[in-house]
């Protein structure tokens, strides 16, 4: 089993900005102070009142990874990414606890102008008279490409082509290079103001950030001793 080798529970914080200022909070609520070790804009970290942690900061999708693949016992980072990346969370991961930020919902959104559009049904009934018009399915922009696949196979959608997103996915239709978009809001003023509007039933996740434990890392007694540690702590 590929897992962490190693007697200190690995625990990976994300590595920047908001994320990061929220986690250290998060932590420091439960008692628990997290610090980098060496300079400021290195990688590597502890918690002051567990020796037994080495802490990694790395980016929020690597966490996910690093979880998947048991490369860390305990990290920090989004549901939407772990479902993005594991198809099958539930054996891998267990989810120890919300930690209350971090919240973007993964939606569906087409654009204004599609006014009998409102349901992914209508989506499905749409598909042939699009390509009919256009000579090829509609195109769909998102970074979740395995979450979105999932959600419109489960409502029997297949006639659609994704266009996997790179940067800003909700200026896409209006750029031309694809007809809707999968993507995560907060607020919905940013699809709002690229003509935008979610599906009726176009919810695809509600995320927030979570403290998630590998179940493919490599668990010692003393790396379970910690995470029991951490986990009162945390629940207090």
């Amino acid at each position: 089993m590929t897992g962490a080798a190693t007697e200190k529970l690995i625990l990976g914080v994300p590595s920047k900005g908001r994320l990061m200022d929220e986690t250290a909070a998060a932590f420091a609520q439960a008692g628990l102070t997290l610090r980098k070790t060496g300079n400021e804009r290195g990688y590597r970290g502890e918690i002051v009142e567990l020796p037994g942690v080495d802490v990694a900061f790395i980016s929020a999708s690597e966490i996910a990874w690093n979880l998947k693949i048991g490369r860390i016992h305990l990290g920090v980072t989004g549901e939407d990414l772990v479902s993005e990346q594991m198809s099958d969370a539930a054996t891998r991961v267990t989810f120890l606890k919300k930690l209350g930020f971090g919240r973007a919902d993964v939606i569906v959104a087409v654009p204004d102008c599609w006014i009998d559009v409102r349901t992914m049904a209508d989506l499905s009934e749409i598909a042939l008279p699009f390509r009919r018009a256009h000579g090829r399915w509609y195109r769909v922009a998102t970074k979740y490409l395995n979450l979105t696949r999932r959600f419109f196979a489960a409502r029997g959608l297949a006639n659609y082509r994704i266009v996997e997103s790179l940067g800003a996915t909700e200026g896409t239709p209006a750029a031309g290079t694809a007809e809707l978009i999968v993507d995560i809001t907060t607020t919905g003023t940013t699809l709002a103001a690229n003509g935008l509007r979610i599906l009726d039933d176009g919810l695809i996740l509600r995320s927030e950030a979570c403290l998630i434990a590998s179940n493919t890392a490599d668990w010692s007694p003393a790396t379970q001793g910690v995470l029991d540690e951490i986990k009162a702590r945390m629940a207090g």
